[in-house]
């Protein structure tokens, strides 16, 4: 269980510190970029602290959450970063910058299992076991429950953990350069996404 979680609507308090990397994860109503809005935004700086904003469907000012996202002196870790820089990208128009996404990482170096999801990943890498109970859950709901506070901070508070782990192995099967390059392109995928090739391979010979 987490050290502590605080639960915030609308925007993250002014004065946060995350360093100069965050781990961050959202929760939407489904996974249709077009259809399903933001609903949660999940942030931790690895310190076994964990902040949860809740995005109301008419408000995504959240100003404070938006610097932080596109801050260039913090790393924003992730893990499935396309999706989330899409759907954050739809609904707080922003361009999230610069991003380290875990389960490229994990596809790039962990290619003898074809299992690069969260949960094994953390079971395999740092020894955690992760719930996805709460997976399918009404994340609009005006009170989240104990349970969602639970399940959304543990999606960011081994992700520091994990990308220092991965890391060294890219850097061992030096693939340092071709990492950065896979990050560096996700705001292009997710523009991709959003623009309806979210299926289509347009590198595909056919």
């Amino acid at each position: 269980m987490p050290t502590e979680i605080h639960v915030h609507r609308g925007d993250i308090p002014g004065g946060l510190d995350f360093g100069d990397a965050v781990a961050v994860d959202t929760e939407t109503q489904g996974l249709n970029l077009q259809r399903d809005r933001l609903c949660v935004v999940q942030l931790s700086a690895g310190d076994g602290v964990c902040h949860l904003v809740q995005m109301a469907a008419d408000d995504y000012a959240a100003p404070n959450l938006k610097a932080l996202m596109t801050d260039p002196a913090v790393t924003k870790i992730f893990h499935f970063a396309r999706f989330d820089v899409a759907i954050m990208k739809r609904w707080l128009g922003i361009t999230i910058t610069p991003v380290y996404c875990t389960k490229i990482a994990s596809k790039l170096v962990r290619t003898y299992t074809d299992r690069h999801g969260l949960k094994d990943v953390t079971r395999e890498l740092i020894g955690i076991d992760l719930s996805k109970a709460q997976q399918s859950s009404d994340w609009a709901a005006p009170e989240l429950s104990e349970a969602q506070q639970i399940y959304a901070a543990s999606d960011v508070l081994n992700l520091h953990a994990l990308r220092a782990r991965l890391q060294e192995m890219i850097e061992r099967e030096g693939r340092t350069t071709l990492a950065k390059a896979c990050f560096d392109f996700l705001e292009t995928r997710a523009e991709l996404d959003l623009a309806g090739w979210q299926e289509a391979d347009i590198f595909a010979h056919t």
